[in-house]
């Protein structure tokens, strides 16, 4: 039986994260049956009641003493699925832009052996909110160097909504990326030869709680991403 892991990385989502559970749970429902599935919330050191709200729904809540940003709190699952010996795991945000509906599909390669890591795109069908024009500029810019760095084309490096296979967990468990991770880790992954698939999903705008992302932290949020995977490449050499 395949172990699947949910990842659920929050930060002041006291007004979503029982519904995003709820609708993780509801989506298992169509897994197959072959596959069972936990969940672990990693509570980033909140100022709300984040940790009670998920503690309520019983899953397992790895609270954080401080906020440490996305990329360490996304790692602190990867270390946890592989210290427990999961098979995939899966990243989803805890502000409900992600529709579980599509775990099935972003699981699939996973399970079949054809993929180590699986992205929900929102542009492989262009349905569903497209991001913010900054954030889709940076996008942009990262499929073309992405693209030309790995020799293939991802079409949203910064979504959060991915699965990984078993390989996949146990080297991001040791170096995902501290800020802003997923393009890089999209660099990580594609170096080593790792086999990156894409699948079309819709995503939605924040359901509740105010974003982190400002225009500045755009900017900054592309420049510093940008230099890290450059930093990677020459790593390589």
């Amino acid at each position: 039986m395949a172990k699947l892991l949910i990842i659920i990385p929050a930060f002041n989502e006291e007004e979503n994260i029982i519904r995003v559970i709820e609708r993780v749970r509801n989506a298992a429902t169509q897994l197959p049956a072959d596959a069972s599935m936990d969940i672990v919330v990693i509570n980033d050191g909140s100022t709300d009641r984040t940790k009670e709200a998920a503690e309520k729904t019983g899953v397992t809540v790895l609270d954080l003493p401080y906020n440490v940003g996305i990329g360490a709190t996304v790692q602190t699952g990867f270390k946890y699925a592989a210290e427990n010996h999961y098979d995939v795991a899966v990243q989803i945000d805890g502000d409900g832009q992600h529709d579980p509906q599509f775990l099935p599909g972003l699981i699939a390669p996973v399970l079949d052996g054809k993929a180590d890591m699986v992205i929900g795109s929102r542009f492989l069908d262009n349905r569903g909110f497209q991001s913010t024009f900054m954030r889709r500029l940076g996008i942009r810019i990262f499929y073309a160097v992405n693209s030309l760095i790995i020799r293939q084309k991802i079409t949203d490096n910064t979504s959060g909504f991915r699965a990984y296979s078993a390989n996949a967990i146990h080297l991001l468990a040791d170096e995902y990326p501290s800020d802003y991770p997923e393009p890089e880790s999209v660099i990580i992954l594609g170096l080593r030869k790792f086999r990156i698939h894409e699948i079309p999903v819709v995503m939605k705008e924040r359901e509740g709680g105010r974003s982190s992302i400002t225009l500045f932290r755009s900017l900054y949020y592309m420049v510093k991403v940008l230099l890290a995977i450059f930093i990677n490449i020459f790593k390589k050499q």
